[in-house]
C-alpha cells in the first residue's frame, strides 16, 4: 500500500536526507589513493550518529555496515571492506539514514585522477538520466514515465545496459516501500503518480551488459561481464508544483571539486 505523505512527513524525509548527502559529501572530501571502505564506513556511522541519526543499513536483512561501497564492476551493495582505493578506481557509495522516524536515501559514484575516458563518460551519463528520470516524475504521469526516460537516455542513445534485477522504489517510514520504480519502462504504463508520493529514483547503468550476478558474500552485485556500473540516486517528493528533490547532490559536489584525488564529473 501506498503512503501518501503530509508535509510534515515530507520535511522530516529532508532532514533525514540532508544528513545522507551531508555523510556522502564528508566522504568525498576523504577519498585518496589508500584509504579503505572500512574507514570511510567508520566516519560515516560516527558522523550519522552524532547527527541524531541512525544508520539505515546497518543491520538491514543483515547488512553489516553504515554504507554501500560498490567499486568498479560492482553495481550496488558492496560491503566495505580493507581494500585500500587505487588510483584508477571508480567507487560508488550509497548512504541510508533515519531520523525521527523518517528514512533518507541517496547515493553518488566518484571517479579518481586515473578512471578512463570510457569510465567517466559512463558516469556522466547516468549522472544525467537520473535527472531525466525525476523530470518525469509529476502528478499525472506513471512509473512508466520515468523508467522510460532513463532507459531511452541510457539504453537507446549511449548503448549502455539498464539494470533489470536492481530498482528504485517508494521511501519514508520504511526504507524500502511500493512503489517499484524501475529504470526501465514504457511511457504512460504503470502507477499514477500523485502528490505526496515519495520515492528513490536510482539508475544503475552498466557498461555492458544489463546482466548482474550476486557475490558469494550474499550482498555485492557485480555486471556479469565485469565491465564498471555507476549508480546515482535522489530521494523525492512529488508535488503539485513539481519533483521536489530531497537529498542534495550540491554539498557533495562541492567537496569532489576540492578534492584534488578525484575528476569533478
Amino acid at each position: 500500500m501506498i503512503t501518501i505523505k503530509t508535509q510534515e512527513g515530507i520535511e522530516k524525509m529532508r532532514a533525514a536526507d540532508l544528513i545522507v548527502s551531508e555523510t556522502l559529501a564528508l566522504v568525498a572530501g576523504m577519498l585518496r589513493e589508500g584509504v579503505t571502505g572500512l574507514e570511510l564506513d567508520a566516519v560515516a556511522e560516527q558522523y550519522i550518529r552524532q547527527q541524531g541519526g541512525v544508520p539505515a543499513f546497518k543491520g538491514y536483512g543483515g547488512f553489516p555496515a553504515s554504507l554501500c561501497i560498490s567499486i568498479n564492476d560492482a553495481v550496488v551493495h558492496g560491503i566495505p571492506s580493507s581494500y585500500a582505493f587505487q588510483s584508477n578506481d571508480m567507487v560508488s557509495v550509497d548512504c541510508g539514514v533515519v531520523l525521527d522516524g523518517y528514512f533518507g536515501d541517496a547515493a553518488y559514484s566518484f571517479a579518481f585522477k586515473e578512471v578512463n575516458e570510457e569510465t567517466i563518460q559512463l558516469m556522466k551519463v547516468t549522472k544525467e538520466s537520473l535527472y531525466k528520470g525525476i523530470e518525469q516524475a509529476r502528478v499525472g504521469n506513471r512509473i512508466g514515465d520515468i523508467g522510460y526516460a532513463i532507459q531511452e537516455y541510457t539504453e537507446r542513445q549511449h548503448g549502455y545496459g539498464v539494470v533489470r534485477d536492481l530498482v528504485g522504489h517508494g521511501i519514508g517510514q520504511a526504507l524500502h516501500e511500493p512503489p517499484e520504480v524501475p529504470n526501465y519502462g514504457r511511457r504512460g504504463r504503470g502507477l499514477k503518480l500523485k502528490a505526496g508520493m515519495t520515492i528513490a529514483v536510482e539508475p544503475m547503468i552498466n557498461m555492458g551488459t544489463r546482466k548482474v550476478r550476486q557475490e558469494k558474500d550474499g550482498w555485492t552485485i557485480k555486471t556479469r561481464d565485469g565491465k564498471p556500473s555507476a549508480h546515482y540516486e535522489h530521494s523525492i517528493a512529488i508535488t503539485e508544483n513539481g519533483p521536489d528533490i530531497l537529498s542534495n547532490h550540491a554539498i557533495i559536489e562541492e567537496k569532489v571539486k576540492n578534492n584534488p584525488n578525484l575528476i569533478d564529473i
